[in-house]
């Protein structure tokens, strides 16, 4: 007899635990306050750790419908543009991770995901579901039935979260990204139609790759910024368009020409949460941003989430105890996590520092060279393929 599963949450994440666990056997709930699925934000960059579960799950072709796999990923000099560094990535990727590296915007990843989902008989999506207490009781009533557990997949506001006792707290990161796009035109002969640019600069950093969906490219400037507003919404304002444009003056003219021109650029505060528990001990589990949100800088939110809802859905298919595979799961997930919160630590350092030690990075670069730094990602973007 299958267990039925209540997510609470339709984003990536869980769209992705759904899947997963259908696929499994159990019977899937996704609870979503939303009326209709509109994925906010733009460009996701998809690494081969986490489009090699896609994959498994059957979304090959779906996904090869919209993404991009570039050449490589660069570091770039936003003051000069000069190529500090590169790692190889398309058929590189493939080979050597044994999965492709791609991006595309998050609204296809999420219309995939959704139309397996719906063509999946083990599903129910209950849209226009708002749970604001979100225990048993209320659960049952939107689904009709007791569900054996409770993913929370909602996010970095997760209101389940406040039912795992000892949950880590929101907090703000010190930093804020501007998300935008721009046609191919507009940055024709400085941003590379086949490449991952990361341009590096004191106490900013710019990241541009092209989208197939708006036939141009995904841009997302972070700097550091001030504690206001702190949701994860975008917002706009004279003020705070100014806080990014000075955050790059002294910058390449071209550069700062894309970010002035842009349009509708969306303010995104970062905010993680901080280590806690992840699960009550009994059968509510969160999942992605709900249990361990983290800074963009080694580009694995989205990722991680997927990496948890194809490593839950293993613990709970391996284990008849509910509490036994949740723990098992936190137990098995938080190294994991816990390392790549350290690369993206150091990546912030890495890509804002200043003075000497922007010298003395971009000398580190330079000597270590492709072959090496691409060694330096075999931890991350080989979790899971075969024989690594």
């Amino acid at each position: 007899m299958s267990r039925p599963v209540a997510i609470i949450g339709a984003g990536i994440g869980g769209l992705t635990a759904a899947l997963c666990l259908a696929r499994r056997g159990f019977e899937v709930d996704i609870i979503e306050r939303a009326t209709a699925l509109t994925e906010v934000g733009a460009g996701l960059q998809l690494s081969p750790n986490a489009s090699r579960i896609l994959i498994e799950l059957g979304l090959l072709a779906e996904l090869e419908s919209y993404w991009s796999e570039p050449e490589r990923i660069g570091l770039v000099d936003g003051q000069t543009l000069r190529p500090l560094a590169s790692v190889s990535a398309g058929a590189f990727a493939r080979r050597r991770w044994q999965a492709p590296y791609a991006v595309m915007h998050r609204a296809s990843l999420q219309k995939v995901l959704l139309a397996a989902v719906e063509s999946e008989a083990r599903c129910r999506l209950h849209l226009g579901c708002p749970i604001d207490a979100p225990d048993e009781q209320v659960i049952t009533a939107v689904t009709e039935r007791i569900p054996d557990i409770i993913i929370g997949a909602d996010g970095i506001w997760s209101r389940l979260r406040n039912s795992v006792p000892g949950a880590g707290r929101v907090r703000f990161s010190g930093n804020v990204a501007w998300r935008m796009t721009i046609a191919r035109d507009t940055a024709a002969g400085l941003l590379e139609p086949d490449q991952v640019t990361a341009f590096l600069g004191p106490r900013a950093h710019l990241v541009a790759y092209p989208l197939r969906e708006v036939e141009g490219y995904n841009l997302v400037a972070i700097i550091e910024g001030k504690e206001t507003d702190a949701v994860w919404v975008g917002k706009d304002s004279d003020e705070r368009r100014h806080d990014c444009l000075n955050a790059f003056s002294g910058w390449n003219a071209d550069i700062r020409s894309l970010l002035d021109t842009a349009t509708a650029p969306t303010y995104w505060p970062l905010c993680t949460v901080a280590d806690g528990a992840w699960q009550d001990g009994r059968k509510i589990v969160l999942i992605g941003d709900a249990a361990h949100a983290m800074t963009p800088f080694a580009a694995q939110g989205a990722a991680m989430a997927i990496e948890d809802a194809f490593e839950l859905a293993d613990c709970l298919s391996t284990s008849i105890d509910v509490a036994m595979a949740l723990k098992k799961f936190e137990t098995a997930r938080r190294p994991r996590i816990a390392r790549v919160r350290r690369r993206a630590a150091f990546n912030h350092f890495a890509y804002h520092a200043r003075g000497p030690l922007r010298i003395g990075r971009d000398i580190a670069l330079k000597l270590k060279g492709p072959e090496a730094l691409a060694a330096d990602l075999d931890w991350l973007y080989g979790y899971g393929a075969a024989n690594r």
